[in-house]
């Protein structure tokens, strides 16, 4: 059973994302998360930023690991527990899968497996794997980390010897080591057919697509510790940074953006809103840089939006309905396309601008139908610091931070 569509914009090539509910090594592991983001749904939305890839699904025997997929935009195929256990092979569910995705997207030639273990994969990688799977003609290729180690076997007697050097002659350099790859177990891509007639990943010729993430694969508590903090140290904004370089100007909503979506009124009916000051230093950044036009766009009409758009020096239209014209009436008096847009929204009314900017990015605690559609979910809640992480990732781009 498939439930909860998504957009298909590649009607050639799926990606499936197997996550079981059981976990012995990481109880929950799937839901676990690093940087405010599950690893099911790193995986999900990596795949969603590939540009090549069509639909994007999830295979689980559990709700909240389903839940979890549908918010983030996958499709949901329900995984049997008689190929859901620690014995299951990753064949059995894709193979299970495959029926589904063929019903689904009847043009289907191409497969991409992810790994939500691997929770650095970006939506570039995937393309790069693609792209080299198509350009050589393989049947298959997967994500592979340059590895320049001096590998050892033990012989039958239990005595040490050299695999990739000869232990008994002098000691090589490390570069003069013949090149060698180690899978990083992020993407296996594959030709359909073949691997449907093969029955397994390896499913004919394999093209190899060097990739520069961390090679980690969480099998344990520390492995999820230490993603956690590599990613603290490594800023990842949860968006290809390439997207972020074509952007030349930021709108965004008010109410759960520019505030944490509360408001105080006193017996007089006036109101008061919070607000972060860290989100009002990043945007000043932005503005002393010169780089991007902005624009905060409410359907709210308050004085409260008025005054803090002066506080910001941001222009600042109010009482609108129909947000996409709007939108495309400034664009067109700056001079500049929907496609050089970020666009930052938290609710429902903000879906349709949201769907035609070139890119789109919502707080963490926005309304799950935006959580669902955004291309970036910034890792702080509204009003709290989500619009300073945004700002960060844009000055930190062109050098500016």
């Amino acid at each position: 059973m498939i439930s909860n569509s998504s957009h298909v914009s590649r009607q050639d090539t799926a990606c499936l994302i197997l996550a079981r509910g059981g976990s012995k090594g990481v109880p929950g592991k799937n839901l676990r998360r690093i940087g405010d983001l599950s690893l099911v749904a790193r995986a999900v939305r990596a795949a969603r930023m590939a540009g090549q890839v069509g639909g994007v699904y999830v295979s689980t025997d559990d709700a909240g690991i389903a839940a979890e997929g549908r918010l983030h935009g996958a499709r949901i195929i329900d995984r049997p527990a008689a190929i859901a256990g620690d014995a299951a092979s990753s064949e059995s569910g894709w193979l299970h899968a495959l029926p589904y995705l063929r019903r689904d997207m009847p043009d289907l030639s191409r497969l991409v497996f992810l790994q939500c273990t691997s929770p650095f994969t970006t939506g570039a990688e995937i393309d790069a794997c693609l792209t080299l799977m198509r350009d050589k003609g393989a049947d298959c290729a997967l994500s592979v980390i340059a590895d320049h180690s001096f590998l050892w076997s033990q012989d039958a007697d239990g005595w040490g010897q050299g695999v990739n050097h000869d232990h008994a002659s002098p000691r090589q350099r490390r570069q003069d080591l013949p090149p060698a790859f180690r899978e990083s177990g992020a993407i296996y891509c594959v030709n359909a057919d073949a691997f449907e007639a093969a029955g397994h990943r390896f499913c004919g010729t394999v093209a190899l697509c060097p990739v520069d993430h961390p090679a980690i694969e969480i099998d344990s508590e520390r492995d999820l510790q230490l993603c956690i903090h590599l990613a603290l140290q490594m800023g990842g904004v949860g968006v290809d940074p390439a997207r972020l370089r074509g952007i030349r100007a930021v709108v965004m909503d008010f109410d759960g953006v520019h505030t944490d979506n509360h408001v105080h009124v006193d017996d007089m009916g006036r109101e008061t809103v919070r607000c972060s000051r860290g989100d009002g230093l990043g945007l000043s950044m932005m503005r002393a840089a010169g780089l991007w036009r902005m624009l905060i766009l409410s359907k709210e009409r308050n004085p409260v939006v008025a005054r803090r758009a002066e506080k910001l020096a941001i222009p600042a239209l109010q009482g609108v309905d129909d947000k996409v014209s709007t939108l495309d009436a400034w664009l067109g008096v700056e001079g500049l396309t929907r496609h050089e847009v970020l666009y930052v929204g938290n609710d429902v009314n903000d879906k349709p601008v949201m769907q035609v900017s070139g890119l789109s990015a919502c707080p963490s605690d926005s309304h799950p139908d935006i959580v669902a559609i955004a291309d970036w979910v910034l890792p702080c809640p509204g009003g709290a610091g989500a619009l300073r992480v945004m700002a960060d990732a844009l000055l930190a781009e062109v050098g500016q931070r």
